[in-house]
């Protein structure tokens, strides 16, 4: 891989993977399918990376990406090949410090998050990365009132699945 446009890719995807671990996480819940997601991201981005114009920046486009591929992977039935041949970028597995307290509670809260539905998953997810209302509902077609009101519910919702779960922080 000496091509200058694959490098600076790879550079960029690099900078932002926290947004592949993230998205992974949040719409996939076995080890196995979180991932074959950061494959497919990793491929989707790489396909339509020559249709990236930078008129946003490189994060905005690759969260639209990871969204957008996340919704369709949970869509299609999962046809798991081994065959991984064709698989033209290699990425090292992503991983955090780990911490048993602050883990259990991640566990707790993106297995709460997998009974969200997709738009419910998109909202915490960009709400996870910090983006204000405004940006959430710009990149979900919201106004930014709705986006507020949609995350707050989203956020209450995710409460409630936990204190069920017999769970508290």
């Amino acid at each position: 891989m000496s091509n200058p446009t694959e490098i600076i890719f790879l550079k960029l995807v690099n900078q932002h993977k926290g947004i592949l671990y993230k998205a992974s996480r949040i719409y996939a819940d076995s080890i196995e399918d979180r991932e074959d997601l950061q494959q497919d991201i990793l491929i989707q981005l790489w396909k339509s990376y020559q249709n990236f114009k930078g008129n946003s920046e490189f994060s905005t486009w690759m969260y639209r990406v990871a969204i957008n591929t996340a919704i369709t992977y949970l869509k299609k039935e999962k046809q798991r090949t081994n065959n991984q041949t064709d698989t033209p970028l290699h990425f090292e597995a992503l991983t955090e410090d780990y911490n048993p307290t602050k883990d259990k509670q991640l566990e707790v809260f993106y297995t709460a998050v997998q009974e969200l539905n997709p738009l419910e998953k998109a909202l915490i997810f960009y709400f996870m990365e910090g983006m204000a209302h405004k940006e959430i509902g710009n990149n979900l077609g919201l106004s930014e009132g709705n986006a507020r009101v949609k995350l707050n519910r989203t956020k209450e919702k995710i409460q409630q699945i936990i204190k069920k779960s017999g769970y508290e922080f």
